[in-house]
């Protein structure tokens, strides 16, 4: 699952088919009133040498991708992260991954026309991976050069993609979430990360009474909020998931309900 989080190239290509593939995908899905929202990886390129799954090759020791293309230029100095440092959060790299330097106007442009193809597919927004890892200047700025949803998929005139970040809060690095509401909503990890104590019978339920703004979190109208995620639930112990059976099922209820 690791390899999709390491682009050689922005070809929609890989092994769960290639575009006319996805394009049928999100075509029949709209159809159908099922809205596909893309997992954008846009900090980053792949650190492996090899071929991609499109085909497309790649440098890494030269920051070389003659597919998108990337040439050494478009990528901040290697270095390893820092994380009591809010510029090597953005500015380094994350476990190695390539770091695309998205101040520069060229790699903005690249990154817009990947998502503004996506979106003539019938795509209607996109999650975010690492965005923490990225300046919100920069997000912003991108996010607001996208053009409006297709409407020849169903989408109203002047419908705008919706955008959710993964910016990763529960610690105390100087990265905080809120740095990136206002253009567009934040995936809220405090929400699993404190509800699962609960309802795994390590805290009172009655603590959740005030669940909310007063536990640090951000109000719901700036988040995207969620148990798990799939990520979280391959290495956490904090955090619910499906093998968790009833007490998953609980904290999905009160997650739904509240």
């Amino acid at each position: 699952w690791w390899e999709k989080y390491q682009p050689v190239s922005y070809t929609l290509n890989n092994r769960g088919g290639d575009e006319a593939a996805f394009s049928d995908m999100v075509s029949r899905c709209n159809n159908v009133g099922i809205r596909i929202y893309v997992d954008l990886v846009a900090n980053h390129m792949a650190t492996s040498n090899g071929q991609g799954s499109a085909g497309n090759t790649c440098d890494p020791s030269s920051k070389s991708y003659p597919a998108v293309s990337y040439t050494s230029e478009n990528f901040h100095t290697s270095c390893d992260i820092d994380y009591t440092d809010s510029s090597s959060i953005r500015n380094c790299e994350l476990t190695g991954l390539k770091d695309l330097d998205q101040s520069q106007d060229y790699v903005r442009g690249k990154i817009e026309e990947y998502m503004n193809h996506l979106i003539s597919l019938g795509v209607a927004g996109f999650r975010v991976d690492a965005a923490k890892h990225m300046w919100p200047a920069d997000l912003q700025a991108i996010f607001g050069s996208l053009n409006d949803l297709s409407t020849d998929h169903g989408f109203a005139s002047g419908a705008r993609a919706f955008i959710f970040q993964e910016v990763i809060d529960t610690s105390t690095d100087p990265v905080k979430n809120t740095e990136y509401t206002g253009f567009g909503k934040v995936c809220e990890f405090l929400f699993g990360n404190d509800l699962g104590p609960a309802f795994r019978g390590e805290n009172p339920l009655h603590y959740l009474k005030n669940w909310g703004t007063e536990w640090g979190l951000l109000d719901g109208g700036d988040t995207v909020s969620f148990v798990d995620n799939h990520d979280n639930e391959r290495d956490s112990q904090v955090f619910l998931h499906y093998t968790n059976d009833k007490p998953y099922k609980a904290a999905m209820a009160f997650m739904l309900a509240h």
